[in-house]
């Protein structure tokens, strides 16, 4: 019998990035002072990326991949 809940590898993969519009979705969502939680909930990636993509963004000023 399968679990509802699936392997975080398994749903995201451990090499695969968001998109731009994603991780832009995550900045604004912050800058409307959604939650963490509250935003990792809306767009079903985990608290560990979406906490990732905010520290970036304040770092840096941007959620770009940097090559």
């Amino acid at each position: 019998m399968q679990t509802a809940s699936i392997n975080i590898c398994e749903r995201m993969g451990l090499s695969q990035e968001l998109s731009e519009f994603k991780s832009g979705t995550v900045t604004g969502c912050h800058l409307c002072n959604k939650s963490i939680h509250d935003i990792s909930l809306l767009l079903n990636i985990p608290r560990s990326t979406v906490s990732g993509i905010i520290t970036k963004w304040k770092q840096l000023g941007t959620t770009a991949t940097q090559l």
